[in-house]
């Protein structure tokens, strides 16, 4: 085999692995997965179009952000599950906490060391796992401490009532949380 053979083959072995978690949640929508799984992609798709939108500066990225994370969000909840992200200071009142998340979400202001990933169950044969947001130096373009004049005109437009802004790199900025049937639950191997 030639060398370029051999690099071929490696990165496909190397994909089929992303491949097969990737298809076995378009194709089952959950079962097999789990929660850690489900919140990667969406951070993950999230944070893809906020950087597509930041490339055509930040009053796109605003809209992209205003359109496109609430429909990554509802793709990705489905078959029983629910995807979602929270905040004690919200800018989309659409993100107000689930019943079960707003407890976490309390304990996490309240107890800023123990800020890690938490799974709970529910009622209804269902998991709930939350994990936290923090501040990246991305985020800080349209939730920062300091904002350019035209991000904060079009914030006052697009979210009069926000509260989400004034963050610093590495604060707690709220939670990704997700629920799903207990089906959905990889058995420890």
């Amino acid at each position: 085999m030639t060398p370029k053979t051999v690099m071929a083959l490696s990165l496909i072995a190397l994909s089929i692995p992303l491949f097969t978690v990737m298809s076995a949640y378009a194709e089952d929508s959950g079962k097999g997965l789990d929660g850690a799984e489900i919140i990667s992609r969406f951070k993950v798709e999230l944070q893809t179009a906020l950087r597509s939108g930041l490339k055509e500066g930040p009053l796109h990225a605003m809209s992209v952000c205003k359109m496109t994370a609430p429909g990554i969000a509802q793709k990705l909840s489905v078959n029983g599950i629910r995807v979602g992200r929270t905040s004690d200071r919200l800018r989309n009142p659409n993100n107000v906490a689930p019943d079960w998340v707003q407890p976490i979400l309390n304990d996490f202001l309240e107890n800023k060391t123990d800020r890690w990933a938490k799974e709970v169950l529910l009622p209804d044969a269902r998991i709930g796992y939350v994990e936290p947001i923090t501040v990246q130096p991305l985020c800080t373009t349209c939730h920062g401490d300091v904002l350019a004049d035209e991000v904060s005109e079009q914030l006052q437009l697009l979210y009069p009532q926000d509260r989400a802004t004034g963050y610093r790199i590495g604060e707690f900025r709220g939670l990704f949380w997700v629920e799903y049937p207990v089906s959905g639950v990889r058995s420890a191997e």
